[in-house]
């Protein structure tokens, strides 16, 4: 069996609220990690009805306006879908789901591929950033903020709750870690060939 490379697809969702069984997912924006220009972005009708409101707050969406104005949903994750084929092809390259948290953005994106009966591009697994970093650098859960991570590989800038906008900064981010991660391999594999 041919192995076929990977590419890394960073993803980001906004919700209205913690659980896809129960909140609605209002936009999914996705960018390739070494192209983060080529971008996806939608925003979609809500399908379930309850709200929890900080979370609107967070990405100043609104319930009313997307139930007019949003794509539906099945026909959002049709979309999403073929963005990723077209963008990743799969005879040539495997799809890798990136996410900044990824078990969040994960649930909702599964979830709404299984409610819409389509298949899932990236088969039934992610990369998550925050457990990227800490495996890299051995530090805590809290160290996995963007209040840690931001100043130090994001000039300090907070996320701005646009899921296109979130995953370009997640390809940024994690492309930053992957050097420090390389720099890192480097140094240990010049440890044991001096050893």
């Amino acid at each position: 069996m041919t192995v076929r490379p990977e590419r890394w697809i960073s993803v980001d969702v906004e919700t209205a609220g913690p659980t896809p069984g129960r909140y609605s997912m209002l936009s999914i924006g996705a960018c390739l990690v070494d192209d983060p220009q080529r971008g996806f972005y939608l925003e979609l009708k809500p399908d379930r009805d309850e709200v929890i409101d900080s979370a609107l707050a967070v990405s100043g969406l609104s319930m009313e306006t997307l139930a007019k104005e949003g794509v539906e949903a099945g026909e959002a994750m049709k979309q999403f879908a073929q963005w990723v084929r077209d963008a990743v092809p799969p005879q040539t390259h495997r799809p890798v789901f990136l996410g900044f948290n990824a078990t969040f953005d994960w649930m909702f994106v599964e979830e709404y591929f299984v409610r819409y009966g389509i298949e899932n591009p990236f088969g039934h697994g992610g990369v998550d950033i925050k457990s990227y970093y800490v495996g890299m650098t051995g530090s805590t859960w809290e160290q996995t903020s963007m209040k840690h991570l931001s100043p130090k590989y994001l000039a300090g800038r907070p996320l701005s709750h646009n899921a296109l906008g979130d995953a370009r900064d997640q390809a940024e981010l994690f492309r930053a870690i992957s050097e420090d991660a390389s720099a890192l391999r480097a140094v240990v594999e010049q440890a044991e060939e001096a050893s």
